[in-house]
């Protein structure tokens, strides 16, 4: 499959708001709850889709249009380390209260020793979904380049 932009927006969405959801839950009332974890969700989400344009710009390079399982690790990966790294040194803050990560948040907080267990338990959450139910489930979302509605 080669998915479009539309596409890998739709599923990206679907999977964080699903998968990526209940895998945010578990940590948020088995952590003594907290904010956190829905935040850094939220920020996934928001950078996912910018990466996305990213992601489908540099598959044009590609004979087939179609990026192996081992790069969406390889982006999964470099996805979490980009936004550990943003909110350490930066800082993510929109105005909005509840969504503003503090610059430094990283430094020794809490959500240091979370952030890395989290991330990861969304991103693999999510692929082992897309590489299997999700192509069973629902099957034109393959021919539809990940276009789910």
């Amino acid at each position: 499959m080669t998915p479009v932009l539309l596409g890998r927006w739709e599923t990206r969405l679907f999977l964080l708001g699903t998968f990526g959801a209940l895998v945010t839950a578990i940590f948020y009332f088995t952590h003594d709850g907290g904010s956190g974890f829905w935040r850094v969700l939220f920020w996934i989400a928001a950078f996912g889709l910018a990466w996305d344009v990213l992601y489908i710009a540099l598959q044009q390079f590609k004979w087939d249009r179609d990026w192996p399982p081992v790069f969406q690790w390889a982006a999964g990966a470099w996805e979490g380390i980009f936004l550990y790294f943003f909110i350490r040194w930066i800082g993510l803050d929109i105005g909005v209260d509840d969504l503003n990560i503090p610059k430094g948040a990283l430094n020794g907080d809490v959500l240091t020793d979370r952030f890395i267990p989290h991330y990861t338990a969304v991103f693999v959450v999510t692929w082992v979904w897309s590489q299997t139910l999700m192509r069973a489930l629902f099957p034109m979302w393959k021919f539809h380049g990940g276009r789910i509605v």
